[in-house]
């Protein structure tokens, strides 16, 4: 069996069509065999008959004489008088032997049989007939014998039959040969384009065959992945180099304080200086905690998924902590989700410190039920963002210049994790247009308590 799977495709098709062919050739072969052996039995039994009536007509009108055909090729005669004597047969079978066979037909009709190993014929199968006729002084009895058709028929039909079931099997097996090389060509072809792609080289793509076929289909789906497998990894390249840039940012700003401090010791206002540091070190574990999660989204961890009362987690968050600015709510009790609590809190967090961060006055979190779906509107008062930015900031360390006024030491991942945390739960996280300031909707799957007063509560903080 192993050696058969070390086959080629190619080789493996070729034996199984070739086998095929052979076996159907075979059926073939044994059916004609049979079909043209029992033609030719009922043409030789036809002819024995037929010479042994012969033969009854011309001793019944002519008598028993020389001239009677006992000679027939292949033919063993005798003909008994009533009396049971033997008054004619052919050489070998004269006064003194037996009966070709022991038949004993009716007076009035004739007995034909195939029979084996007869006492003349040892070892031999023949067609026999025992065939009755009447002469003035009674009935006289002619039995014929000749020798039955053997299973091959004849040497001419088995040698023709064995060399069309070679010529058949041959050309179906060179057939499929040559057609299965043909047929896998493309497979070559993109085989060995695919060798020459490496991490490094993606630009490479598969031969698209002409004939719209499953190959095309191989072809054409193997460019896409490629397509998307170095899309993914120039993203990557430019999430590392994004990262490294932001990271770099820090650590600098912390090297330069602690140089400056060593040289002027004495001048050093040490308290304010570690503010600074500690101001750097909080921006860059929230970089790098940012960069975890990044990394755990990408590799599709998440935590498991409960029933979470999602009115009672935003209320919560709201409460968690005081804002700079007014925080208006207006949600409605009992809206229910199944998702992680804790992706969704961090996604709750980043929208309102980014609402935070461009608020004038006020924050405004809209919770409400429709058909099925939880929607969270989180809106402030600031400058809002333009249409054709409003994909822009989901990107990773995309920071429009008004963020940067406001906190330059954003880490320009909060909406993007914000967005794919949405992404994870089934749902859509978008910026739609405001009357003032920029508006996020998140749309998740969701249904409403059992027991939900459906009244929206409005309140301020």
């Amino acid at each position: 069996m192993s050696t058969w799977h070390g086959c080629s495709i190619r080789t493996r098709l070729t034996v199984v069509a070739g086998a095929v062919m052979a076996l159907i050739c075979t059926a073939v072969a044994v059916f004609a065999l049979v079909a043209i052996r029992e033609a030719s039995v009922e043409g030789r039994t036809k002819r024995l008959i037929t010479h042994a009536v012969e033969m009854g007509k011309q001793i019944r009108h002519s008598g028993v004489s020389p001239r009677l055909p006992l000679d027939r090729r292949n033919e063993a005669v005798q003909v008994f008088d009533p009396a049971g004597t033997t008054v004619a047969a052919t050489p070998g079978f004269g006064a003194r032997e037996p009966p070709i066979t022991d038949l004993r037909p009716d007076v009035d009709s004739y007995t034909i049989a195939r029979l084996c190993d007869l006492h003349a014929f040892p070892g031999q199968c023949k067609i026999v007939i025992s065939y009755p006729f009447h002469k003035a002084n009674g009935v006289w009895l002619l039995n014929m014998a000749v020798a039955d058709v053997p299973w091959y028929v004849g040497p001419q039909l088995l040698i023709s039959l064995a060399v069309g079931w070679l010529l058949l099997a041959g050309v179906t097996a060179a057939g499929a040969y040559r057609i299965v090389g043909k047929t896998l060509e493309p497979v070559g072809a993109i085989s060995g384009k695919l060798a020459q792609i490496t991490a490094s080289d993606l630009g490479h793509r598969v031969p698209v065959p002409k004939y719209r076929d499953e190959l095309r289909d191989l072809a054409e789906i193997a460019n896409r992945t490629l397509d998307r497998a170095q899309s993914a990894v120039e993203q990557q390249l430019r999430f590392a180099s994004d990262a490294s840039h932001d990271l770099r940012s820090p650590l600098a700003a912390m090297r330069v304080q602690i140089d400056e401090a060593l040289m002027y010791p004495q001048e050093t206002d040490w308290p304010r200086t570690a503010n600074a540091l500690l101001d750097s070190v909080e921006r860059l574990q929230d970089l790098v905690t940012d960069l975890l999660q990044i990394a755990r989204l990408d590799a599709g961890i998440s935590g498991q998924r409960d029933p979470v009362d999602l009115t009672g987690l935003v209320a919560a968050e709201l409460d968690r902590r005081p804002r700079r600015v007014a925080v208006i709510r207006h949600l409605t009790p009992g809206v229910m989700i199944n998702g992680e609590r804790i992706g969704l809190a961090r996604l709750l967090n980043n929208l309102l410190d980014n609402a935070e961060r461009h608020a004038d006055s006020a924050i405004t979190v809209i919770l409400a039920l429709e058909a099925g779906t939880a929607v969270l509107e989180v809106c402030d008062d600031g400058e809002g963002i333009a249409p054709d930015q409003r994909e822009l900031v989901f990107q990773r360390f995309a920071r429009l210049e008004a963020s940067r006024r406001r906190d330059a030491g954003g880490t320009g991942l909060g909406l993007p994790i914000a967005r794919q945390i949405a992404e994870t739960h089934g749902g859509t996280l978008t910026i739609e247009d405001s009357p003032r300031g920029a508006r996020f909707v998140l749309r998740l799957p969701g249904h409403a308590a059992p027991s939900a007063d459906h009244a929206r509560t409005p309140t301020k903080v």
